[in-house]
């Protein structure tokens, strides 16, 4: 098993560029208010971000995402470390 990381989405601050969806199609979603989703996740109630655990493996096509968002929006925190590496 690899590494684990949490993608965070704060959806409230998307634009609905649509960066991401271009970049992960498999990964997220344009829905009807023009914001983007992040498939297969759940609502932080601390922080009100949607989140989602992904794996080591995964974790280059999550970063090209999280670095096309214009706003800054997508962050990838590294579980072991808590440390936010974008």
């Amino acid at each position: 098993m690899g590494k684990k990381y949490r993608v965070e989405l704060d959806r409230e601050g998307c634009i609905g560029a649509a960066a991401c969806v271009a970049v992960d199609s498999d990964n997220w979603i344009i829905v009807e208010d023009g914001k983007v989703d992040l498939k297969d996740s759940i609502k932080d109630q601390k922080t009100s971000f949607f989140v989602r655990e992904i794996d080591e493996s995964e974790l280059q096509k999550w970063k090209e995402a999280a670095e096309a968002c214009p706003v800054t929006v997508i962050h990838i925190v590294d579980l072991e470390t808590g440390k936010r590496i974008i």
